[in-house]
């Protein structure tokens, strides 16, 4: 199978990935061997690619924090469409975790184990993962929304619920990346007035393009 392979840390200016023939990984007792249909880009990743972040795998293959996938399994019905946490294993109470102030244990505990930096992730045409922790998508068509919606969608939609806004009401996002600007869609369908501040121009007129009453910096 082809793999993008992280050989040696370097600036992503550099493009510092090789796409390697390779092995295809064999899943162990309570695993399952999954092809890759998207993955995506998360910070994290920058972080291990550009040496950030201390790696134990060399050379590596990384991954985002979430992503989605063609699950393949006996106990689960073969070529059904999932996404998963990049937490090896993941939290299997992620759900739970998005609607409550609650830390989530795994991701702060000091033995956790994460995907793409620890153990090889899914910029490859098949991965392993451990079956428990992945979730079943209904949709097959949207591969690509589910990567974003499983890392920066969790986090801006779990924001908005500690915000305690509630449809009709005002609300003011400081900063916009990935999680605001998935979370002023679900913002905008509540039917709440959002006010975003940015620094970037750039991420300013998305706020507007995306309903944004106003976006400005914060001054």
């Amino acid at each position: 199978m082809k793999a993008c392979v992280l050989v040696s840390p370097a600036p992503v200016e550099s493009n510092p990935l090789r796409i390697v023939e390779t092995a295809k990984p064999k899943p162990a007792p309570g695993q399952v061997l999954v092809r890759v249909s998207a993955c995506g880009v998360c910070r994290t990743v920058l972080h291990v690619v550009e040496g950030e972040l201390p790696r134990a795998n060399r050379p590596s293959c990384p991954a985002t924090r979430w992503w989605a996938w063609w699950k393949r399994t006996a106990r689960t019905r073969r070529g059904s469409n999932s996404a998963r946490a990049w937490a090896f294993p993941g939290c299997t109470r992620l759900a739970a975790f998005a609607n409550t102030a609650a830390p989530c244990a795994r991701n702060l505990c000091e033995h956790a184990v994460f995907t793409g930096w620890m153990v090889d992730g899914c910029y490859a045409e098949y991965a392993v993962a451990p079956e428990d922790s992945s979730t079943r998508c209904r949709r097959a068509s949207a591969t690509c929304m589910w990567c974003h919606c499983w890392c920066a969608g969790i986090i801006g939609f779990r924001s908005l619920r500690l915000s305690g806004v509630r449809p009709g009401g005002r609300l003011a996002m400081y900063g916009f990346g990935a999680a605001a600007h998935v979370a002023i869609q679900v913002a905008r369908h509540w039917n709440i007035g959002v006010y975003a501040i940015s620094r970037d121009p750039r991420h300013r007129k998305l706020a507007l393009d995306l309903g944004a009453v106003w976006a400005g910096g914060s001054d």
